[in-house]
C-alpha cells in the first residue's frame, strides 16, 4: 500500500453528480485521482467541464483516457440519433432511453480498475444515482455489487488478496435535489459543471432529460441555479 491517505480513482464527466462525488471522496479523506472520457461523444463540452471541475475540486492527478464507442453506436450521444427532449417524468421513469450507451459505465470502471492496480489504490467512485436517472441499467445497486465483485476476481491485486476493492457510489440511494444540497455544503461550483446531452454551443438545451432533472433538482432543493440554458422558458441564470 502506498504512503499516505487512500488513494481513489474518480470517474468525473464533468456532469453534476460526478463533481459532487468527487467532492464526496475528497471531504472522505481519500487522495484522488480523477479519470475522464472522450469516447466519442456527439458534445465535448462535458470534457472542459471535467477540467474545471477537477483543477478547483484539487485532484492529485487528471486524465482524459480516449476511446470511441461511435464504432459501435446505438446511442443518441455517440450516433446521429436525435435526443428526446421535454420527456415527462412518467416517461422517464420507464424504459431505457437512446441516451443510454452500451456498456459505458462497464467500460469505464474497467479504466478505472486497471489504474487503481498500477496506482495500489483499492477505492473506485462513480456518480451513478437509482433515484433521479433516465433508467439506465448500469445505475443500480445490483450492477454496483456485481462489479465490485468482478473487481476482485479480474485482478492481479484481487487474486493475490492484497487487498479488497470497494466501488463507492455515494450517491447512489439521494434524489437530485439532496445531491445538490450535498454539493453545496461540500463548497462545490456548479457554474463549473455541465450535465446537458444536447447543448447549444457552449449553453444547456433545457429539453433533455438531463437538463429537465437538474432543473427540478435545484427547484426541489430551493436553490438558484446557475446553469445557462439556450432556451429562455428554461432559463436557470441568462447568460
Amino acid at each position: 500500500m502506498p504512503n499516505g491517505p487512500p488513494r481513489a480513482v474518480v470517474l468525473l464527466s464533468g456532469g453534476l453528480d460526478s463533481a459532487t462525488t468527487l467532492a464526496i471522496a475528497l471531504r472522505d479523506g481519500f487522495a484522488c485521482y480523477a479519470l475522464s472520457f472522450a469516447y466519442g461523444q456527439r458534445q465535448r463540452v462535458e470534457l472542459a467541464a471535467a477540467e474545471r471541475v477537477a483543477r478547483a475540486l484539487g485532484v492529485i492527478e487528471h486524465r482524459t483516457a480516449v476511446i470511441d464507442l461511435r464504432t459501435f453506436g446505438g446511442s443518441a450521444l455517440t450516433a446521429d440519433i436525435a435526443v428526446p427532449k421535454d420527456r415527462s417524468e412518467s416517461d422517464m421513469g420507464h424504459g431505457i432511453p437512446i441516451t443510454y450507451v452500451p456498456a459505458r459505465n462497464t467500460i469505464f470502471l474497467s479504466y478505472a480498475l486497471a489504474w487503481a492496480e498500477v496506482l495500489g489504490a483499492y477505492d473506485l467512485f462513480i456518480g451513478v444515482n437509482a433515484v433521479d436517472y433516465s433508467g439506465y441499467p448500469d445505475c443500480r445497486p445490483e450492477y454496483i455489487a456485481a462489479f465490485e465483485t468482478l473487481a476482485g476476481l479480474a485482478t492481479a491485486a484481487g487474486a493475490e488478496q492484497r487487498g479488497r476493492f470497494r466501488l463507492h457510489a455515494p450517491l447512489l440511494h439521494l434524489g437530485k435535489a439532496d445531491i445538490i444540497r450535498e454539493g453545496v455544503a461540500l463548497g462545490v461550483d456548479y457554474t463549473l459543471t455541465h450535465s446537458c446531452y444536447d447543448p447549444v454551443a457552449e449553453l444547456a438545451c433545457g429539453h433533455c432529460d438531463a437538463c429537465l432533472l437538474r432543473r427540478r433538482g435545484f427547484d426541489t432543493a430551493r436553490i438558484p441555479d446557475p446553469t445557462h440554458y439556450a432556451s429562455s422558458s428554461h432559463e436557470g441564470k441568462h447568460p
